[in-house]
Parts: C-alpha cells; sequence; structure tokens
C-alpha cells in the first residue's frame, strides 16, 4: 500500500505531540495523514478519547492506517470495537502499561486494561527498554496477545521529542516499510 491510498490517522498521546515530535512531522510530510484531535489533552478521559478515535477512523474515505503513540495506543485499541470502516493496519509506539499503579500519571490507568484479543488487522509495536511509561516486558507482552509484529528499539526512552526522536528517521524506515506490505 502507498500513503496515498491510506487514510493515516496520526493518534498522539497525553498532552499531544508537539511541533517537533516525530507524529507532527510525519503529518505535515503525509498527504493523507490528519490527526486525532482530543478536547482535552492534559486530562484525558478514556470514552471521550476513544470515540474521537472511532469518530475518524469511521469518517475516513480509504482504508486506515493507525500511527498511535502511548495514550493514543489503549485508546485506538479500546475504539476497536467501534469501527464501521476497514482498517488495513496499525503502527503502534511506545505503549504505556496502563494497568500498573507505579507509573505516572496516574490517570493512565483509567484507559487500562488493554483489552487481549488478537488484533483484526496486520500491526506493529515499537517499545523502548527504558521507556518511563511503561516496562518492556509489558508491551512485549501484550503485542504477542495482539498478534502485533514487535520491534525492540534499544534504550530510547519514550520515543518522543524529548528522548531525542524528533525527526526518527528510523521509524520513518520501519514505518515505510510495514506501509508497503499492506494490501490496499
Amino acid at each position: 500500500m502507498k500513503a496515498s491510498e491510506a487514510d493515516i490517522l496520526i493518534i498522539p498521546g497525553y498532552t499531544n505531540s508537539g511541533p517537533n515530535h516525530w507524529q507532527t512531522r510525519w503529518q505535515s510530510k503525509l498527504s493523507t495523514a490528519r490527526r486525532v484531535e482530543q478536547a482535552e489533552w492534559s486530562k484525558p478521559v478514556r470514552d471521550d478519547w476513544v470515540v474521537r478515535v472511532a469518530e475518524e477512523v469511521n469518517a475516513s474515505i480509504r482504508p486506515v492506517v493507525l500511527v498511535a503513540h502511548s495514550l493514543g495506543i489503549p485508546s485506538a485499541i479500546h475504539a476497536i470495537p467501534l469501527f464501521n470502516k476497514r482498517v488495513a493496519g496499525a503502527f503502534f509506539v511506545a505503549p504505556p502499561e496502563v494497568d500498573n499503579p507505579e507509573i505516572r500519571p496516574r490517570h493512565l490507568m483509567t484507559f487500562g486494561p488493554y483489552p487481549r484479543d488478537p488484533l483484526p488487522f496486520p500491526s506493529l509495536t515499537i517499545a523502548s527498554r527504558n521507556d518511563p511509561f511503561g516496562s518492556f516486558e509489558h508491551a512485549d507482552d501484550i503485542a504477542s496477545a495482539w498478534g502485533s509484529f514487535f520491534i525492540d528499539a534499544g534504550e530510547a526512552g519514550h520515543i518522543n521529542a524529548e528522548s531525542g526522536h524528533g525527526p526518527w528517521p528510523e521509524g520513518t524506515m520501519v514505518f515505510a516499510q510495514f506501509l508497503s506490505r499492506l494490501k490496499p
């Protein structure tokens, strides 16, 4: 699949993805990409976020490719039963551990637990070994439950602008390869 054949939905996490974040950069470069906007970025409400993801998927014209970071991942996963349009694939980066009371901010737990059913579309999950919002082992476990191809990003923090992943050329290459394997 080519990017022009898909509606690419950028699904940011808690506090949104700023101007230097790889999601924002990708959105500006991919003509068919659009951001799933949330009414409240700093006080996320699970049901509101889930409904917004479903609304954007269901408003799509072309097959959808989800590009979710952090809290955008459980938002997308919980929205799957509400989808009435085809999702061609999902690219998940830095899944937070939404059922761990030790992880801050605490309101991340309101997005848990993750459903463990296999996903109804191809997916790829990238996780870091030193992500402050979730353990590598948890990310590996949940990706396995979903049937998601799993990539070890090494010690990459939360894979965001703050951890040095603004342009993130490696991510761009992995996304391009993932996209090329999806069926239009």
